[in-house]
């Protein structure tokens, strides 16, 4: 038989020789690392989707917290890990949105070192204030702050968290001055706003929505791009004082650089398809939380996009963490 003859009939045979050598995937548990302590809401919506990821999978997905440290050590540990779908982490917008802008010695690049996957959800931010507090309306509030800058009292959850920032950018983009006041977390500040200590706050709606709706605080606006369902009739700050205003917490899924590009698209699908179902979206909403997925590319093309707008607000109000 000719060589060339011999050559054709025999491809064939190697295909699925070379297919069997492919090993499947997940052969063992996936790990995903949220960098912070057990329930905040990154650790409450990647167990969820973790959850719903296990059912798909053969084997289950994992979730291990690893605090401290603004997010930096547990990111970084995925960074450093094996680059083969086994080991993931919950990236959220201050471990990859603010920290590249904020912490001096970050041991991790959030772009270079990770292969993003989908975002799972936005955390909605919004401004929220106490009931005697005699501004009841966006418009009410600038008018205040322009009469009275840097008088009125805001509270935050703490140095470059999104909440910081999120009041930072309104300052930068509207020229508006608060004194902000930062508490170590949400929970101290809205406790604080709600006993009248302070006055206003840039809270997450997942926070805020409980004493909003018992009337033990006032939503004056919210921060994120469009009205949100759980609370239809407070507008944005988009529409009433900074067009195209928009912060918000988020948290998605990112592998190590170099992590196979089919298992990187296998996850984010699948991730897709869970975030469409309608018992999911329901949940998420319950939480207070909006369902965001999308592809890879979108999600890598929203993180530079992140980082690139909190460094501008980073450098302008000069804000940094030790670390």
């Amino acid at each position: 038989m000719p060589l060339r003859r011999r050559a054709l009939l025999g491809a064939p045979a190697l295909i699925p020789l070379a297919a069997a050598a492919q090993p499947a995937w997940p052969e063992r548990p996936v790990r995903i690392v949220v960098p912070f302590p057990p329930g905040q809401a990154a650790d409450i919506v990647t167990r969820l989707v973790a959850d719903q990821l296990s059912a798909r999978w053969p084997q289950r997905a994992l979730v291990e917290n690893r605090g401290g440290g603004a997010g930096a050590p547990g990111v970084e540990s995925v960074a450093r890990a094996p680059a083969d779908g086994y080991t993931l982490v919950a990236a959220t917008s201050g471990t990859f949105g603010v920290n590249p802008s904020v912490l001096p010695r970050l041991p991790y690049d959030a772009e270079r070192d990770f292969a993003p996957i989908s975002n799972i959800a936005m955390v909605p931010l919004l401004l929220v204030a106490h009931p005697s507090f005699p501004a009841r309306d966006p418009a009410a509030l600038a008018a205040m702050l322009r009469a009275r800058p840097g008088e009125v009292n805001i509270a935050s959850a703490g140095p470059a968290t999104s909440q910081h920032m999120a009041i930072e950018l309104l300052q930068l983009r509207t020229g508006l001055r608060f004194n902000i006041v930062h508490y170590r977390g949400s929970g101290p500040g809205i406790t604080d706003l709600v006993a009248g200590n302070v006055p206003v706050m840039m809270d997450s709606v997942a926070s805020a929505l409980g004493h909003i709706r018992a009337g033990r605080a006032v939503a004056l606006a919210v921060a994120s791009a469009r009205r949100i369902p759980q609370l239809p009739d407070t507008p944005t700050l988009a529409e009433t004082l900074s067009p195209g205003y928009e912060a918000a917490g988020w948290t998605g899924l990112a592998a190590p650089a170099g992590t196979p590009a089919p298992i990187v698209e296998r996850i984010s699908a699948d991730l897709r398809a869970i975030l469409a179902e309608p018992a999911i979206v329901e949940r998420l909403h319950g939480m207070a939380t909006i369902p965001d997925p999308g592809t890879p590319a979108q999600f890598a093309a929203f993180i530079r996009a992140e980082i690139a707008k909190w460094r501008e607000v980073a450098q302008a109000a000069q804000v940094r963490l030790e670390g």
